[in-house]
């Protein structure tokens, strides 16, 4: 699909079944893995889907980059069906779903997020630039926390977790993915990891995934504590934390830091940016992040 051409009613959307448009992964190794599971994800050895692997667009524009290190990862649910389909084919699928809400309905330059992970436990990159970033010890700039976009790193997890917990194989890719996150950015997942709801009214990541997250910063803290002699921190460029950095208590939100002036998907020029309930939208998803 071209930039800014309209959504389809018959968009692949996560069905897991690519469609016979060309719109392959370019890796040869990735398309033979396309109706199996993707290997589960480990801090240890990273392995990110990358954007070419699941087809991306090409961004409106190159997503803005900040030369210091996110102060909070946030978690979000894509709200979507809670599928049995374990297969990298159907994340791919998914990825692309998502790209062609964000830029085709809401009109952002390009997916909001910064990592996706499907539940069968495959972590995908998301807005341009977020791969490279992270190893960076940088930020890419996404869309997925009004008026905190420039201090944080979104994760979305596919499905919804209203009255269900995720599936063991996104649990673990989740846990681990924050592992990997606070070793490259030096940070303490008992202050990093929040919700999405932490900072805007939204339902999101749903009621049991957050009640989960006490037990996904001590399962981080677990790991980075046992695995500190055995795996030393990279060397890096000292990153500047923002000035503002809210501190998620029991029972509370953080307040948000003063909402920056401009940025690549929220101000003036997008008013479009952060809005509840699509039912317009032709497809399965019904995001409220």
């Amino acid at each position: 699909m071209a930039d800014g051409a309209p959504a389809s009613p018959d968009l692949d959307g996560v069905t897991g079944t690519v469609p016979p448009d060309g719109t392959v992964p370019s890796d040869a190794a990735a398309s033979r893995l396309l109706d199996e599971r993707a290997p589960l994800f480990t801090a240890d050895a990273p392995h990110i889907y990358t954007r070419a692997q699941w087809s991306a667009r090409s961004p409106k524009r190159p997503a803005k980059i900040l030369d210091r290190a996110p102060d909070h990862i946030v978690v979000h649910h894509t709200d979507t069906g809670n599928s049995t389909d374990l297969s990298l084919g159907h994340a791919f699928s998914l990825s692309r779903y998502i790209q062609n809400f964000h830029m085709d309905k809401r009109g952002w330059d390009d997916s909001g997020q910064h990592l996706t992970i499907s539940r069968g436990g495959a972590v995908m990159e998301g807005r341009n630039r977020s791969l490279a970033s992270i190893r960076a010890g940088d930020l890419a700039v996404g869309a997925q926390v009004l008026h905190n976009n420039e201090h944080t790193l979104g994760i979305e997890n596919e499905g919804n977790y209203m009255n269900t917990a995720p599936p063991g194989r996104l649990w673990a890719s989740l846990m681990e993915v924050c592992v990997w996150l606070c070793r490259a950015y030096d940070l303490d997942p008992g202050e990093a990891i929040v919700g999405h709801r932490d900072y805007n009214e939204t339902s999101c990541p749903g009621d049991v995934l957050y009640s989960r997250l006490p037990a996904l910063r001590r399962a981080v803290a677990d790991r980075l504590e046992g695995s500190a002699a055995a795996a030393p921190k990279p060397k890096s460029k000292p990153k500047s934390k923002p000035k503002v950095k809210p501190k998620v208590k029991p029972k509370s939100k953080p307040k948000p830091p003063p909402k920056p002036n401009g940025g690549d998907d929220y101000g003036p020029g997008n008013p479009s940016q952060y809005y509840h309930d699509d039912d317009d939208w032709p497809g399965l998803l019904n995001l409220n992040w």
